[in-house]
């Protein structure tokens, strides 16, 4: 399914508006976001679609928005849950704790438990819960969502001891104590720091397995986990319209799950080795994607557009700096801020001018980096963005109303 789509699956699109013209020319040009929203949902509407919307066999939902303007789309019920779901349970890692039957605790953006908590009122017809409890935080038999706020760097003593009671029931449900770990990365490393702070190591189940699959994980949060936990962790690569494409093995190198789709990558600039992700997919039989624009960036292992050498999804398209080198990602700076220092918990870059910048970091360990390794991670962002960079140590960065982090704001 490279480039222009098969025969195949061009009789699978056949009767999408949004693709006629295409089909008349021959020629599938790249599919952009604001393509897709314009005459949605008329745009994808066909027979078959309709009737599925009228049995319940698709659905509306809004893409997360992250990083982005959220999107209209249409899939099936729980699509991104069995996407994930497929994964857990091929994983050559982790496939044992899924097929052993454990558990899965979601340690992640308040957002998605509120999500929850809101599916689950709807079926009771009734108003969600401000403060959800735990039978309302349940996604499915095997799921269930623990993080009530937004900041997770806010958590006070009685969340997180609720949290790790919930942890501990789900292990004690299984006969060898196991549960699945499904977390953002930062959320966990949150926890963990407040763990150490309050002494908290005996009330917390180690995990089976963990799977982080919601954000950008950074070098240094990476390492963190790492030395914290015996156990396989995993990076799942995906989002709420294509589901699961990618994910990692516990050494951190990405394989394909392309099914039903493929994948190529295109430069974001003349002569850049950062490529956009460009997506065909017939995963979702409602809403087929062709040569979508993803919005997503990634390096592969030797510099060329190769889907099979990808080595690292480096950020989102719209969020590239622009440097005298060349556009810089999200990953370019996360990797020279890990070589400086491991101690580099939340950054955010902070561009003050024209040719200045601000970094604002917070650490693992509450302290300033010290004067050998400020020096190198303002030399080394200097290098990296052609900026001068002035260092600004806080105890406390505020996380995006997202429940994510953003790497770069424009205070000029």
């Amino acid at each position: 399914m490279d480039g222009q789509p098969t025969a195949e699956v061009i009789e699978q699109i056949r009767d999408i508006p949004i693709y006629r013209e295409s089909l008349e020319r021959g020629h599938f040009p790249i599919l952009d976001k604001p393509e897709i929203a314009r005459g949605f949902p008329d745009n994808w509407m066909t027979p078959r679609l309709a009737a599925a919307l009228e049995s319940g066999e698709a659905e509306f939902v809004l893409s997360t928005g992250t990083h982005h303007a959220r999107m209209q789309i249409i899939r099936p019920p729980y699509f991104l849950l069995n996407s994930y779901y497929q994964l857990w349970r091929a994983h050559p890692d982790i496939g044992e704790t899924w097929e052993a039957g454990c558990r899965r605790v979601s340690l992640t953006t308040v957002l998605a438990t509120e999500h929850v908590a809101r599916v689950n009122a709807k079926k009771r017809g009734a108003d969600p819960d401000p403060v959800p409890g735990l039978g309302d935080r349940w996604l499915d038999a095997r799921t269930c969502y623990l993080n009530l706020r937004l900041d997770p760097a806010l958590w006070e003593r009685s969340e997180v001891e609720r949290m790790l009671a919930e942890m501990r029931t789900a292990a004690q449900e299984h006969p060898r104590g196991w549960y699945h770990l499904d977390c953002s990365s930062y959320h966990l490393a949150h926890l963990l720091r407040k763990v150490s702070e309050w002494g908290l190591w005996d009330a917390f189940p180690p995990p089976a397995s963990i799977i982080h699959a919601y954000e950008y994980t950074p070098v240094n949060v990476r390492r963190f986990l790492e030395q914290h936990f015996a156990c396989p962790i995993i990076d799942l690569f995906g989002s709420t319209e294509l589901g699961y494409l990618f994910f990692s093995d516990r050494r951190g190198r990405y394989r394909p799950h392309l099914d039903k789709m493929s994948v190529e990558l295109v430069p974001v600039a003349p002569g850049s080795t950062i490529y956009q992700l460009i997506v065909s997919s017939v995963r979702n039989p409602y809403m087929p994607l062709i040569r979508y624009r993803s919005g997503d960036c990634v390096r592969t292992l030797d510099g060329t557009p190769d889907p099979a050498k990808i080595s690292q999804f480096c950020g989102r398209e719209k969020e590239l700096l622009a440097t005298p080198h060349g556009p810089v990602a999200q990953g370019d700076l996360d990797r020279c801020l890990g070589e400086a220092s491991a101690q580099v918990f939340v950054h955010q870059l902070q561009l003050t001018g024209a040719a200045e910048a601000r970094l604002a970091y917070t650490t693992f360990n509450g302290a300033p980096v010290d004067a050998t390794e400020a020096a190198a991670l303002e030399d080394g962002v200097r290098e990296l963005t052609g900026r001068r960079c002035r260092l600004e140590h806080r105890a406390h960065i505020p996380i995006g109303k997202s429940g994510k982090y953003a790497w770069l704001a424009n205070d000029a």
